[in-house]
């Protein structure tokens, strides 16, 4: 039995990514489901976070985020509870995907792919003042390229101009 592998169609190309759902069952079934079910066709990459357009923030990170991108978008699905990576050993290093959140249980449509180490994103990191980090749960494992192609892309603050397209995700 091997971990899943999703290829995320982009139309600056196509991401291959490993999930982990030994050590993060409930996000990775939420993407999966997300998926399986083609939540994530003609979504996008809409925000790009770079050392140069986040002036306000002590701890600077580097990632790129995706998914549905609306706060009401009919696609999306109920939140999940939030699987720390403390609870789950997984850690937020180069490629790593990541839910996207507010407050802790909030994660739902929105995912982030990290670049380089992300340290301050794991539990206990200083990103989020509750310390609760964010949910790791796969790994970018061929095509990093395209990852870096995208957070090399244009973009007004932290907006992708214009967003990077996500034709389809699916499960290979």
């Amino acid at each position: 039995m091997h971990d899943p592998q999703i290829q995320i169609v982009t139309e600056l190309g196509t991401i291959v990514i490993e999930l982990y759902p030994e050590q993060a069952p409930l996000t990775v079934n939420n993407f999966l489901r997300y998926v399986v079910e083609d939540r994530f066709a003609n979504s996008c990459f809409y925000r790009v976070v770079r050392a140069d357009n986040q002036p306000n923030n002590k701890i600077k990170i580097a990632v790129i985020q995706g998914g549905l991108q609306a706060d009401e978008h009919p696609l999306m699905l109920p939140p999940i509870p939030h699987e720390t990576t403390q609870q789950t050993g997984l850690r937020h290093e180069d490629g790593t995907l990541s839910m996207a959140r507010n407050e802790p249980g909030t994660a739902s449509s929105e995912f982030f792919i990290c670049v380089g180490d992300q340290p301050e994103l794991d539990f206990g990191g200083k990103r989020n003042l509750d310390g609760a980090g964010f949910a790791a749960f796969g790994k970018v494992i061929a095509r990093l390229d395209v990852v870096q192609k995208i957070h090399q892309s244009p973009a007004r603050e932290q907006a992708l101009e214009p967003v990077i397209q996500i034709f389809r995700a699916y499960e290979i």
